[in-house]
């Protein structure tokens, strides 16, 4: 999906491991076409990645339309996950695919590539989270490219989860990346304590979906984000009494320093610029070509904000 921003820029549990802290999610109303607001908890001034997780906005449930047009990335691999709905997806590497609850639709940028995503008539209720990983230095060039999985919802003592990303609870998703990441969805019965082997060398988030819980020691509510660093080698979640979901997101530290503007991830101002440019000269029939052959199907695409007055600053 595209940043459509118009300025982009308590339960007790039996184990506590801990230490945690809450993220607060803070509304930002995207303008453009999708016209919706969207629960951001990544990035933020207190936390700008999460393994190499650097991008997290949770949406819906709500009714309407979703209408994203051809877009660029770079520098970043995209991660669409629904809990309702259904949105279909066309690119610049010729992949065209349908998003569907409980199915991951992975997007690798890389060198450059440009999307589009629509809600079809299947979906009345749209309900679900786009995510970012930021490619590590060595491989943010890399070769476009699309992956598609839908993990099989495994019972664990009454939970229900679904691996979409990297190994947890025995099972593991084929699905490539360029860091040790891990993506998962749980839901958690009424009063369920979860006690989850990890690996103590990830940074791990826990995006609250539903539900009052508890993890790593501290309590969250319906579209916060608990944060637990490296260190502990169990990650402990309880649901309140009307259950929950949440998704389970972590990776290890990315330990480099990244600039993101837009749908862009680099790592200077000056190369922010020059993506931009590129786009905007492809848009127009330009020379430049990094973000592919537009899809026939697509009548027009985003323009790029304008940039700010000032030069972009590193995070990470």
């Amino acid at each position: 999906m595209s940043n459509l921003e118009n300025a982009p820029a308590e339960l007790v549990c039996a184990r506590a491991d801990g230490p945690g802290k809450v993220l607060d999610a803070r509304e930002v109303p995207l303008g453009g076409p999708r016209a919706m607001t969207v629960r951001r908890t990544l990035p933020q001034r207190e936390q700008s990645l999460i393994g190499a997780w650097c991008f997290i906005d949770h949406y819906g449930p709500s009714e309407g339309d979703m209408r994203v047009d051809g877009h660029p990335h770079t520098g970043l691999q995209t991660v669409s996950w629904l809990f309702s709905g259904e949105v279909e997806h066309r690119d610049t590497t010729g992949a065209h695919a349908i998003v569907r609850p409980g199915e991951i639709n992975l997007m690798t940028a890389g060198s450059g590539i440009a999307h589009s995503e629509y809600s079809t008539d299947a979906s009345n209720v749209l309900h679900g989270t786009q995510l970012w990983v930021a490619l590590p230095e060595a491989d943010r060039f890399a070769d476009p490219g699309f992956q598609h999985y839908a993990p099989p919802a495994v019972d664990h003592d009454g939970a229900r989860v679904l691996v979409f990303l990297g190994t947890l609870l025995g099972q593991t998703s084929p699905v490539a990346t360029y860091t040790p990441l891990l993506g998962a969805e749980i839901t958690l019965r009424a009063g369920q304590e979860l006690v989850l082997d990890i690996d103590p060398a990830f940074e791990h988030g826990v995006l609250v979906d539903t539900g009052d819980v508890m993890a790593a020691g501290v309590s969250a509510k319906p579209g916060q984000l608990v944060y637990q660093p490296t260190g502990p080698a169990i990650l402990t979640v309880c649901a309140g009494d009307d259950g929950a979901r949440v998704l389970v997101l972590g990776g290890v530290p990315l330990g480099e320093r990244i600039v993101m503007w837009w749908n862009f991830i680099g790592r200077s101002h000056d190369e922010i610029v020059a993506f931009r440019d590129q786009w905007e000269q492809q848009r127009a029939g330009g020379e430049s070509m990094r973000y592919g052959t537009f899809p026939a199907q697509w009548s027009q695409t985003l323009p790029a904000p304008a940039l700010p007055n000032i030069r972009l600053k590193s995070r990470g």
